[in-house]
């Protein structure tokens, strides 16, 4: 007799169902686990053993085959141990088969029986609740796991004794409560920014369209701490962007305690990282810091310290909004839709164009920094701002800057209007000005007849891009989004021309 138990593998963010059948047939004593398993799951065999043992239950003297079907699946991960535990535990009659057939199971077990968190509860349970049956999960990802629906029943024993104790009827498993973690109270302000007055307009236009955005300036004129205080300006996640990026957060292992955030990711890695890190990848396929930023921000620092190949992998995922990690008999996507923001010094020296400061390098320090940059990449960041180094009248003057707490009311104002406009328009919640399509854009951001005038002459001489020349029309868009009205003007094409010129063609317009 065959014994059976639902469990997942995740393909992205997908829970794919696969079963583990359990065979208890005469021969000698072993255990044998099939179906494409990695090392992981091989393991398992000797966590299983040891947590029955501990759980007061002993394997038979007899062959054990333990099937994970579709064989041609690859298996990953530690999430397997607790569904073949509870398959030979109804094999054995330890528990009733049927009772369990209604759960898609998964956990890690340890020695003594109790069983640990995994990752990717979240898309478990939303994969469960897809076909009609419900969830059990370890203690700790029961809040996690909540946040799939009411309606779906969840289990979330502390160790194998509880299950048994459960479907036996000695004590009963409560529902798990989903929970969130409150808004955080300490984020960066906004206040403690002196002067860099137009940076500070870059980054509210920003906020409000979700732009790319790309500051230029000297070591120490503030570009790291106006990136920092960029969450403090951002609208919460709504609840479909909190499940999208939750999932993600879920298949990383990066949700502490079962409790999900509805602040808005902000992701920083470091220059030195790899291209596997940046977009997903590895031997087992994980996602990177770009879908772990999915409906939030990926600041990148120092931008031209990243290798070129690096800088250049994002490129695909800024226009498409997912990462696709194909390998010749394997393919994954994960979602991927950032607001890119990033920092930059003018020159390896880091002062070029600073008043009083000659490099000794001469012009082509300044090249060959910006080299490392691709003009395709370039084109791709709606907003580029020169953050020159702050004077000390600004540090001594007295007063404090407009807080985040204004700044953030005037940007949740503009969103409202782009949700409200793209809902009449069809599309799907969460979409802002900057990830809507060409066409889109086109029918919302019709200027006047000044504005047309004008964007043609800058086209012609600045030599736009259609991409180049849809990204103007965007960022315009959310200017007057910003101002409150309908029509796009000749004063929104106009800044948002200013904020792609490059620093040269500025200083010579003016």
């Amino acid at each position: 007799m065959v014994s059976r138990v639902s469990t997942v593998a995740f393909e992205g963010i997908e829970a794919v169902p696969v079963d583990v059948q359990v065979m208890i047939a005469p021969g000698k004593m072993n255990i044998h686990i099939v179906g494409l398993p990695d090392k992981a799951v091989a393991e398992s065999r000797e966590r299983v053993q040891a947590a029955l043992h501990a759980s007061g239950l002993s394997l038979p003297v007899k062959k054990v085959t333990i099937n994970l079907a579709p064989a041609d699946l690859p298996k990953e991960g530690s999430h397997y141990d607790l569904p073949i535990a509870l398959c030979l535990m109804a094999a054995l009659g330890a528990i009733p088969g049927d009772a369990i057939a209604g759960y898609v199971v998964l956990g890690e077990l340890s020695l003594d029986g109790t069983i640990a968190p995994v990752a990717g509860a979240l898309p478990a349970a939303v994969g469960a609740n897809a076909i009609g049956k419900g969830l059990i999960c370890p203690h700790a990802s029961g809040p996690e796991a909540a946040w799939a629906g009411a309606e779906i029943d969840i289990l979330a024993p502390r160790s194998l004794i509880a299950i048994a104790n459960h479907f036996r009827g000695a004590q009963v498993l409560t529902r798990p409560e989903a929970s969130i973690h409150r808004a955080a109270s300490d984020l960066p302000d906004l206040a403690d920014i002196k002067g860099q007055e137009s940076a500070r307009r870059a980054l509210e236009v920003a906020a409000a369209g979700g732009h790319n955005l790309l500051m230029i300036g000297p070591p120490g004129s503030g570009k790291s701490m106006l990136a920092q205080r960029l969450p403090s300006i951002l609208p919460p996640l709504g609840a479909r962007e909190l499940l999208e990026a939750s999932m993600i957060a879920s298949i990383a292992g990066e949700i502490a305690g079962g409790k999900l955030t509805d602040r808005r990711p902000f992701r920083s890695p470091h220059h030195s990282a790899s291209m596997a890190a940046m977009v997903g990848g590895g031997l087992r396929v994980r996602p990177g810091e770009a879908s772990l930023a999915h409906n939030g921000v990926l600041f990148l620092d120092e931008l031209p310290e990243f290798a070129p190949p690096v800088i250049d992998a994002l490129r695909q995922p800024l226009e498409s909004g997912e990462c696709v990690i194909a390998r010749a008999n394997h393919r994954v996507s994960y979602p991927a839709r950032v607001q890119l923001v990033a920092a930059m010094n003018p020159c390896r020296c880091g002062m070029a164009g600073t008043p009083g400061y000659r490099c000794l390098r001469g012009p082509r320090c300044q090249s060959d920094y910006l080299g490392r940059i691709s003009g395709p990449m370039l084109d791709r960041i709606d907003l580029r701002v020169d953050v020159p180094a702050v004077a000390a009248s600004d540090l001594i003057a007295p007063g404090a800057s407009e807080p985040s707490a204004s700044v953030a009311r005037r940007v949740a104002r503009a969103r409202d209007i782009q949700h409200r406009r793209f809902e009449a328009l069809g599309l799907g919640p969460g979409v802002t000005n900057a990830h809507c399509s060409s066409a889109v854009i086109e029918k919302i951001a019709v200027a006047d007849a000044g504005g047309q005038a004008l964007m043609r002459d800058a086209s012609d001489k600045l030599g736009f891009s259609a991409r180049a020349y849809h990204r103007v029309l965007r960022v315009a868009r959310t200017l007057a989004d910003l101002d409150g009205v309908d029509g796009v003007a000749r004063i929104h094409l106009a800044e948002a021309i200013s904020y792609r010129m490059a620093s040269e063609r500025l200083a010579l317009a003016a």
